[in-house]
């Protein structure tokens, strides 16, 4: 059996922000990666696929959503999947009879949750939001009119959650059940928007869902609170330790602007943080709040997260996007047991069906299935092997797997957003070439000697990066069906070379390259 070397290098520009760049940028001209085979630093932390968002549960009932998902399980491998509205009613959960008496149906759940596990994935359970017959309001949000108040009676929204764990439990058995995680509601925090009561009301309705989870089995995972900005998190220990409450892990948001919360429109302009330490501050001080807490062992995880938090952001379709996602993930470290990028595809309906092809959308990939830069740094990862190599670079990944294949991932990622005058909106969506950016150089020691066949692959300004394709297009309103397919050739992913090297004794493949902002580039090298 042939034994290959991957060797896998993303290249994502470091942040240029003034105070930054005095120290960094002469480094980023001759920066230099050495890593041996031979020397182990454990096995990967994989928190990066851990978890994927969607954006709400009735659009997974559509066939282009499952194609979609298939995909991204098949090439990026998200074990868990996350979204809102399982229990609002376009998913037909609850309604009373005219006594006032409960009646559950699970037809469109049980078709939607059949098809994740088919593909061997897991549900993040969001329990939200409330079915209209059970609120105590009116009030809604988003186009499909999520009901966002308290329930009516706390005991029936128990029951109610009591009964959908019951029929998990029975269509997909106790062991399976055991490794989900069942999340208490969305961003309670923002009233308005996601929730009309308190945060004291909102302690209430935590407390009778992990009650109703943990009556079907106390082993089952629950927790929350799933704020956003990471709000919460030491109240929502508290509230639970002093009042004998279950509580398995800790949820929570973080996005990579400065300002606002909530915009599902995209009006009133967002700004990509220049923060060196947006998202992973956020992440590492929520670590630290469960460390410092009555519950310290606690897990963590980020249910959302990504460069913006609107649906209506251009940055989401931009080559930037994949340099961005890389720096980020690897800033979190250690912090996150996950980290859902939020979301898998454009097939959202938040602010209503949207009116074109690409629009700023969340997704990895666009309505129509077209991958943009953004996936492939989730593509790209997936590639990295099971066991971390000893690396002293702050801003890469080495590592190998059982076969004997070598991954080396790095980036240097360029903030090049012009400041808060300028809004995302406005920016993003120009043809904004890549300036260069230096040299860098790649050592690895300890290969096997050989023949190899050397593949390249490159993800940047104007390579897999399909809104420049659109936008030489003239952005047409929508796309005909030879313009899909002619943007989905062009941004596939495949090699962009290949070439024959010989490695001689001495076991050192060595080479240096030039970079732009924001390039990701990988070299799969296999033994012949």
């Amino acid at each position: 059996m042939k034994k290959s070397l991957i060797i896998l290098f993303v290249f994502v520009g470091l942040a240029s922000f003034k105070s930054f760049a005095q120290t960094t940028n002469a480094d980023s001209q001759n920066r230099i990666i050495k890593v041996d085979f031979k020397k182990e630093a454990g096995k990967l932390n994989t928190m990066f696929k851990e978890c994927i968002g969607a954006g709400r549960a009735n659009e997974g009932l559509r066939a282009d959503w499952q194609q979609q998902l298939a995909l991204v399980k098949k090439e990026c491998d998200f074990k868990y999947i996350r979204f809102h509205g399982l229990l609002s009613d376009d998913m037909a959960v609850y309604r009373e009879d005219n006594k006032g008496n409960p009646e559950y149906n699970y037809q469109y759940v049980d078709v939607l949750f059949d098809y994740i596990v088919s593909l061997k994935m897991k549900p993040f359970v969001e329990l939200g939001f409330m079915p209209n017959a059970l609120a105590s309001g009116k009030e809604t949000i988003f186009w499909w009119r999520g009901n966002v108040t308290p329930p009516k009676d706390y005991k029936k929204w128990e029951d109610l959650v009591k009964n959908l764990t019951a029929h998990f439990k029975e269509r997909y058995g106790d062991e399976e059940v055991k490794t989900w995680y069942f999340e208490v509601w969305n961003e309670p925090n923002l009233s308005p928007g996601f929730w009309t009561g308190t945060q004291e009301d909102y302690f209430k309705l935590y407390d009778y869902a992990a009650r109703g989870v943990k009556a079907v089995n106390p082993l089952y995972k629950v927790g929350g609170p799933a704020t956003a900005g990471a709000g919460w998190v030491p109240e929502t220990i508290d509230f639970c330790f002093k009042n004998n409450v279950p509580l398995d892990f800790i949820s929570t948001h973080t996005y990579g602007v400065n300002q606002g919360y909530l915009d599902e429109f995209g009006t009133s302009g967002t700004v990509l943080s220049p923060d060196v330490n947006s998202v992973n501050g956020d992440v590492i001080n929520s670590r630290k709040q469960i460390t410092n807490s009555a519950k310290p062992n606690l897990e963590l995880h980020y249910t959302e997260w990504s460069s913006s938090y609107t649906p209506a952001d251009p940055i989401h379709d931009s080559y930037h996007s994949a340099a961005y996602i890389l720096q980020k993930l690897k800033q979190v470290g250690n912090a996150a047991n996950s980290m859902s990028y939020w979301v898998f595809t454009d097939v959202f309906e938040e602010p209503g069906p949207r009116f074109t092809p690409f629009h700023g959308g969340f997704g990895l990939l666009n309505t129509q299935g077209i991958k943009k830069p953004a996936y492939f740094s989730y593509y790209l990862m997936n590639k990295l092997g099971e066991t971390e190599l000893q690396n002293s670079d702050k801003a890469s990944w080495t590592s190998k797997n059982a076969k004997g294949d070598v991954q080396v991932l790095l980036w240097d990622f360029t903030n090049t957003h012009p400041g808060d005058k300028v809004w995302n909106q406005t920016y993003y969506i120009q043809d904004l070439p890549s300036k260069e950016k230096g040299k860098v150089k790649v050592e690895i020691d300890g290969i096997q000697k050989g023949k190899y066949l050397l593949e390249i692959y490159k993800v940047g300004y104007k390579v897999n990066d399909a809104y420049a394709d659109y936008l030489s297009m003239k952005k047409p309103s929508q796309l005909t069906r030879e313009q899909v397919n002619s943007i989905k050739e062009k941004n596939n992913g495949a090699p962009i070379s290949t070439e024959k090297i010989t490695i001689d004794a001495k076991g050192t493949f060595s080479r240096e390259f030039k970079i732009n902002e924001n390039d990701v580039v990988m070299l799969n090298l296999i033994k012949q």
